[in-house]
């Protein structure tokens, strides 16, 4: 599980990566949120959008979705990773009504509550969600596209 995580907006994966030693900070637009593992969550959302459910997919499901987050910088022994969020992802939640990011949230937060429990992040997860769509909107706009950088 990743301590902090931000979401971000760059023009490009090579931009993205020189984010790797020091994050994002103020020179990004970005969404910060903490305890969650950024892959995982960006795999659940993706096929929320591609297999829409209220469900919570089964583990296996889960760690079998295909395609996976792309690193654009691998995590070596600090455990920083910039990963790139698939372009249909941004689409879709760019696109995404209020209802559906609510769904998406709900089923986030269940899934995150039966795994984690008390351990689970304290961050709203809706308004992350919501910022993240927000980024969306402005890299479909723009052309570039959605990022996560972890630690």
């Amino acid at each position: 599980m990743a301590h902090d995580i931000v979401f971000f907006l760059a023009p490009d994966d090579a931009t993205a990566a020189t984010t790797r030693l020091r994050g994002p900070s103020g020179a990004f637009e970005s969404v910060k949120c903490r305890f969650i593992e950024p892959d995982t969550a960006v795999a659940e959302w993706d096929m929320y959008f591609e297999q829409p459910s209220s469900e919570v997919p089964p583990s296996e499901q889960l760690y079998a979705w295909r395609p996976w987050p792309e690193w654009v910088t691998a995590p070596l022994n600090d455990g920083v990773e910039v990963i790139a969020l698939p372009q249909r992802l941004t689409r879709a939640l760019a696109g995404a009504s209020s209802a559906e990011l609510e769904g998406l949230a709900e089923r986030w937060t269940a899934r995150l509550r039966s795994e984690d429990g008390d351990d689970m992040t304290d961050d709203d997860l809706l308004a992350v969600l919501q910022g993240v769509a927000r980024l969306a909107v402005s890299a479909v706009e723009t052309g570039g596209g959605l990022y996560s950088w972890s630690f």
